[in-house]
């Protein structure tokens, strides 16, 4: 931010792991955690604003085992291609997959133990909340229709199912490899030997897996009903107290790789050894933030949000190295390859939160992003925008080396100056200075058009991060070049609204501007004109100017924040104040612009009450104000707990607050350890020191954090 933040050295940052251990008298962190956060649906239309006529989104989280950024995502699927399959108001299982994101994708190789008759089209099992149970790296589950008790855990590229059958009933293993949540194109499944089978399935991706039972199998049988089929795994029944035991490796390579990737992860261990592991390595992570204070409530969604956050991306690279590049090449290029990091939601505050805390997985995220751009010849994108570049100079800024920052740069720099898939419109941006809508007579939220207003005021920011990398790399002329585009936004600011509007190609306004009405991409993308019309991290002070005075634009986020809802039904469009959308992505630093005009106690007042109200909402006290995005919203809620938020990502630096804790300890990789401590309550920051150093503002560097000091905030 121009005037604002003082830029980072090139130093090295990453988090190292703590040692799993808890103070007498205090429970392990995991114990904070419940994984079944966010997985609840939204009914009250106080809470929504709006009367609900459907199932809202809600976050779309996976209750399931898994252990962070991992292969595999072990986790019950009540309805297919719904979001993460999980949705806590359902009454049925119907498989345990294993992978997940929560994007209505993946969901791969969905096996349910079953006993008895089923069919291809009938084999899902009630189930009971009571009965249920969920920690970090495991999951539990009865499944009454058959009478077992359903438990998982998992390794990172292995995954552990425990079944214990009732009545010493017949045990067999359903597998309904023609489903998942995306079109399935092939799958296969065969015995091998007397207690392994293996095989694949292939939607997007084509995952393999090779499983090894304790029990001798019997046969795998195939069931089919008109179009759907499916296996049936028998198993001998010698003694019928005993749990059929799966233990599953995985792989994106081959079935030999699976096999390997389970002999290496799991092979002599027991299901407690797993689950044991698997909840340490998730201590190890929680334990590099330590809070003090607070309310139990306030501690649980505090760590559960941070478990949250370190889910996706996910791993694709086996125990060997080896992975399956952009050309479906097998290639091992020594560095674990990740999938595509959510850039339009997470490269808000996630992907800061992942280089902060996990830098090596930080570090090979860009590798891999890097090695898909190459194949394809641009950087890869996430939905909207060009945020890997803010992801990629934000990590550079802040320290993290050990990716070949010339080639990503190189790939940055071509998405930002050659019209593409990543960057649609680009070439009418560089002539114009924004990307025009056309005028239709009546466009409705479903409209698909050029989402010009947003793009345009996204490319900016873009503009901005990869010139923020031109400077440090010393590329001065694409570096004077990229600012010169990053007042873009400027040219859809109408001044007889006070907001950004549409423009048509001839450079006249949209007629037909109604700034209340959502547009999923006609104007802007997954928002109206209030929730968009204050994106310019990067030059605060220029969009203040755009306005007559400072009071004026303070009046207008008075406006933003207190004109109703207009009780629009539409998805991604959940939980309000005024006009400010909690529940979708686009607005989300706006509640700080107050600071920029001396009124920092406004901001608070939002701030406290996001961090109160819009997180454990509902009837359960499961829900999220909305989609969480791969961790964007639960990083929200970690960062604005501590009190320090990433207000622009790109840079190395972030806007303080007031915490919700008393204290924090933050653990860096380079065995530094800084620590932000609240005196005193209130919303009006009166003082700032770092160090017992006043701070000039009330921005921090990330420099300054490495110095491992304490911040505190009066």
């Amino acid at each position: 931010m121009k005037r604002l933040i003082v830029r980072l050295s090139a130093a090295c940052v990453a988090l190292w792991g703590l040692a799993v251990a808890c103070t007498d008298g205090q429970p392990p962190l995991t114990d904070y955690v419940n994984p079944l956060l966010g997985t609840a649906t939204l009914w009250d239309s106080a809470d929504l604003g709006y009367t609900p006529t459907r199932r809202a989104w809600g976050a779309e989280v996976f209750p399931g085992a898994s252990l962070p950024n991992a292969m595999v995502q072990l986790s019950p699927v009540t309805l297919f291609r719904s979001g993460s399959g999980y949705q806590y108001e359902d009454t049925v299982i119907y498989a345990f997959t294993h992978t997940n994101k929560g994007h209505w994708n993946l969901c791969h190789v969905p096996l349910l133990p079953v006993t008895g008759a089923v069919s291809p089209t009938d084999y899902a099992s009630a189930y009971s909340h009571a009965k249920e149970e969920a920690k970090a790296g495991y999951y539990r589950v009865f499944l009454e229709r058959y009478g077992v008790d359903a438990e998982l855990t998992a390794t990172l590229r292995c995954a552990y199912h425990r079944y214990s059958f009732t009545n010493g009933a017949e045990k067999k293993l359903l597998a309904d490899l023609s489903v998942s949540n995306e079109r399935v194109r092939d799958r296969a499944i065969a015995q091998d030997g007397q207690h392994a089978f293996a095989g694949f399935q292939q939607t997007g991706e084509k995952i393999y897996f090779y499983a090894v039972a304790n029990h001798a199998i019997l046969s795998i049988d195939s069931l089919r009903e008109g179009r759907r089929a499916i296996s049936i795994v028998r198993f001998a029944n010698d003694d019928s107290r005993a749990p059929l035991e799966l233990k599953i490796g995985f792989s994106f390579v081959s079935i030999a790789n699976a096999k390997e990737n389970l002999a290496l992860e799991i092979a002599a261990k027991t299901f407690a050894d797993v689950r044991r592991e698997a909840s340490d390595t998730w201590e190890a992570l929680l334990s590099k933030i330590q809070v003090e204070g607070g309310t139990l409530r306030q501690r649980q969604l505090f760590y559960s949000c941070l478990y949250r956050s370190f889910l996706w991306p996910a791993l694709r690279s086996d125990a060997n190295g080896e992975f399956t590049d952009a050309s479906g090449t097998v290639v091992n290029k020594g560095f674990r390859y990740y999938t595509d990091p959510s850039f339009w939601d997470d490269y808000r505050n996630k992907l800061v939160l992942l280089g902060m805390l996990s830098p090596s997985v930080a570090v090979d995220v860009i590798r891999s992003i890097t090695d898909k751009g190459e194949h394809r010849g641009f950087m890869p994108t996430f939905f909207h925008g060009d945020h890997a570049s803010v992801f990629v100079a934000g990590a550079y800024l802040r320290g993290l080396r050990g990716f070949d920052v010339e080639r990503a740069y190189a790939l940055l720099l071509r998405n930002a100056t050659v019209e593409s898939r990543s960057r649609p419109h680009l070439n009418e941006y560089m002539e114009k200075g924004f990307i025009s809508e056309p005028d239709l007579d009546q466009p409705v939220t479903e409209t698909v058009a050029n989402a010009g207003v947003t793009k345009t005021l996204e490319y900016a920011y873009d503009d901005y991060a990869v010139a923020l990398l031109a400077k440090a790399l010393h590329d001065t002329a694409n570096y004077r070049m990229l600012m010169a585009r990053t007042t873009n936004y400027k040219n859809l600011f109408d001044p007889t609204t006070g907001l950004m509007r549409g423009r048509l190609a001839n450079g006249d306004w949209i007629p037909k501007f109604d700034p209340c009405y959502p547009y999923y991409e006609y104007m802007y993308r997954e928002a109206n004109a209030w929730q968009s019309s204050f994106f310019a991290p990067h030059d605060v002070e220029g969009l203040i100017g755009l306005y007559p005075s400072r009071d004026d634009f303070e009046r207008q986020l008075d406006s933003l924040f207190s004109i109703p809802w207009k009780g629009y039904e539409a998805h991604n469009f959940t939980c309000f104040i005024g006009q400010y959308c909690h529940g979708n992505q686009p607005d989300h630093n706006f509640p700080f612009l107050y600071y920029f005009v001396g009124k920092q106690e406004k901001s608070q007042a939002l701030l406290d009450t996001l961090l109160d109200h819009f997180y454990g909402m509902g009837e359960h006290g499961l829900a999220l104000a909305g989609m969480d995005d791969a961790g964007e919203m639960s990083a929200w809620y970690v960062f604005n707990a501590l009190g320090f938020y990433p207000f622009s990502p790109a840079d190395a630096a972030y806007i303080v607050s007031v915490p919700l804790f008393d204290k924090a300890t933050v653990a860096l990789d380079d065995h530094v350890r800084f620590t932000v401590r609240k005196q005193t309550t209130g919303k009006k920051i009166r003082s700032i020191t770092y160090n017992n150093h006043p701070l000039d503002g009330y921005f921090i560097t990330h420099d300054k954090l490495k110095e491992g000091k304490e911040l505190v905030v009066e």
